[in-house]
């Protein structure tokens, strides 16, 4: 009887730490990355953002990190906000619009000495009826802390690489500008 008691007891120790490790160990990253700039350059059209994935790969399974939940919708939030404050386009939402931005994102951590972040996004943009009319490729790499203790270790420098990818993706679509001025073909 003292056995089964003391396995009774270990067990809701058990089940007790894992319950308590797993709410404190998931970083909920949320990025809000802000322009540096305004558009020399708009396009006098309204731009609907897809995200259709956002895919994590590597190191969120590290010792004390169970999970990295960074959710394709705030990518999608973050695109949103980024180019309305950038003025790129005339208007732009996740609502159907004149032109439809496409945005297959891929992040990739890697454990080093310190946490090596990189951020692959490969858009395509076009009229939203049709087929797209060009396409892009983005990538970006940081380092971040040697440790991942707190939500901010991941947070800033998946932050910062967000905002490089995707200062580098309008300045991109900016250049080719013409090329989506005379609205759908």
């Amino acid at each position: 009887m003292n056995n089964s008691r003391l396995l009774r007891q270990s067990s809701r120790i058990l089940f007790s730490a894992l319950l308590l490790l797993s709410w404190g160990c998931v970083h909920h990253i949320h990025v809000t990355p802000a322009p540096p700039t305004v558009s020399p350059t708009a396009i006098a059209q309204s731009l609907q953002i897809i995200v259709p994935f956002l895919a994590i790969e590597g190191a969120d399974h590290r010792p004390g990190i169970t999970l990295l939940d960074w959710p394709a919708q705030d990518l999608r939030s973050a695109a949103i906000n980024y180019i309305q404050s950038r003025r790129s386009f005339a208007s732009v939402s996740d609502k159907p619009a004149g032109l439809t931005l496409r945005i297959n994102a891929w992040l990739t951590m890697r454990s080093r000495r310190d946490y090596h972040y990189r951020l692959r996004l490969e858009s395509a943009l076009g009229p939203s009826s049709t087929a797209s009319i060009k396409s892009y490729l983005v990538e970006k790499e940081t380092v971040g802390s040697n440790v991942r203790w707190t939500t901010a270790s991941d947070q800033t420098p998946i932050t910062e690489i967000v905002q490089a990818a995707l200062d580098e993706l309008l300045s991109q679509i900016e250049a080719d500008h013409l090329l989506y001025q005379n609205g759908p073909r």
